[in-house]
């Protein structure tokens, strides 16, 4: 165990977690409830986000003006953000103000008041929220690539909700909901930077030891992945494509391999798709491929945005790549370079107090220890080119991959043509 890195369970489940990072000046914090939008029945999808949105809005001791100003004194930064299996509310400060970073962190996250005044305010903010991703082609490509992806189960849907549910939710709803869900066994408490343990729990234990443990959450199910080829119209200048397959889980032995087949494939300037398709050929801005992983699922994904009448050209290279990766070795020389750029962000992630908060709190909810830097960098070595063209191969199949395309006309019977649903 890494004499850095401390764990204190309270009496309730409670799980506090430090990293002593003695060298910066800074620390962040995160108050993680192992709850998330997959939770959530579709008449409550967005109840998640809405939640994180109404914790920043008022306690008895404290207005959302007030929590505003407070951190603002202090030169604090705060946020929080929804993911589907979890959510976080963090913030980084100088170490020197530790003591407040927790009051308040603390008075938001136990004592937020959900007042229906604040609802109403808030509501239409996330309206707008909900439009901003429907302006944007990106977001809104890749709701629709994991709509018909995962079909109508919670990860199909947008972690945002939808306008109709978001219209409905009131205070009350929203506070039964934050009771049922944010209970002391889900809960887990994260710190990295310039701290002391003992003083963390001294300051932690007395406030959030009171909170009830709770019932269990229903199950999460695993959905089935649905092979599809969509093509929506809209009037864009560019058509943007998301080619996807079925993935892997955050915890498979084979996401080591997972990871630098997407380094190899769009992780990076110097990847495959990049090379092709913006350097060589000149059809892409933006091109890049991407893991989703899920505790117990995955989907893997490519994304460009072409001219129109290049969408079946884009789609034939990123095809062929697949191929490529699944049916020929990497070269041991672009494996090394693709190791060597995992490693470099590793170590530069290793410096960030705020990095560090996050995979102490990760490493716990999904495998239940801390996994010290050098055993993941470990496994990365221990890839071999097969290992990856192995998964490749079973990953690419041609027969288990789905088509999302979005954007104005274009040779929709070209595209067809290259997936076979």
């Amino acid at each position: 165990m890494d004499p850095r890195i401390a764990n204190t369970t309270l009496g309730n489940g409670v799980q506090i977690l430090t990293k002593q990072m003695p060298h910066v000046r800074s620390v962040s914090m995160g108050v993680w409830a192992n709850v998330g939008a997959r939770d959530e029945t579709a008449s409550q999808s967005g109840l998640s986000h809405f939640i994180e949105h109404m914790i920043f809005k008022g306690t008895a001791r404290r207005s959302a003006l007030e929590i505003a100003k407070a951190f603002d004194a202090i030169g604090g930064h705060t946020n929080a953000f929804t993911a589907m299996e979890h959510t976080c509310y963090h913030a980084r400060v100088l170490d020197s103000h530790l003591e407040t970073m927790i009051d308040i962190l603390s008075d938001i996250f136990l004592n937020s008041q959900f007042a229906p005044a604040e609802v109403e305010k808030e509501r239409p903010v996330i309206f707008q929220e909900i439009g901003m991703s429907e302006d944007s082609p990106e977001d809104l490509l890749h709701q629709n690539a994991n709509r018909h992806f995962w079909g109508d189960t919670p990860l199909g849907r947008s972690i945002l909700g939808t306008p109709e549910n978001i219209a409905r939710f009131d205070a009350q709803t929203i506070k039964d909901y934050f009771n049922s869900r944010y209970q002391a066994e889900r809960i887990i408490i994260s710190l990295a930077g310039n701290i002391d343990h003992d003083r963390v729990v001294t300051l932690l234990a007395p406030r959030f030891e009171t909170l009830p443990k709770g019932e269990p959450l229903p199950p999460r199910l695993t959905p089935a992945s649905k092979r599809h080829c969509r093509i929506h119209s809209k009037s864009l200048e560019q058509s943007h494509i998301c080619l996807m397959t079925e993935g892997l889980s955050s915890i498979d032995d084979e996401r080591f391999a997972l990871t630098l087949l997407n380094t190899l494939l769009g992780g990076n300037m110097s990847s495959r798709l990049f090379q092709k398709i913006r350097e060589s050929h000149g059809l892409a801005y933006s091109v890049y491929s991407f893991i989703s992983a899920h505790m117990d699922t995955g989907m893997f994904g490519a994304y460009t945005a072409v001219a129109p009448e290049k969408a079946a050209a884009a789609v034939t290279m990123i095809l062929e790549e697949l191929h490529r990766l699944g049916s020929q070795p990497v070269e041991t020389e672009e494996l090394v370079d693709a190791k060597e750029f995992i490693r470099g962000n590793l170590y530069l992630a290793d410096e960030s107090v705020d990095n560090q908060m996050v995979r102490l709190a990760q490493n716990e909810i999904y495998f239940g220890r801390h996994i010290p830097l050098s055993e993941t960098l470990s496994r990365f070595e221990q890839v071999e080119p097969e290992e990856i063209r192995t998964l490749a191969a079973r990953l690419f199949d041609p027969s288990q991959l789905s088509l999302t395309v979005l954007g104005p006309a274009m040779d929709t019977k070209a595209i067809q043509a290259l997936i076979t649903v």
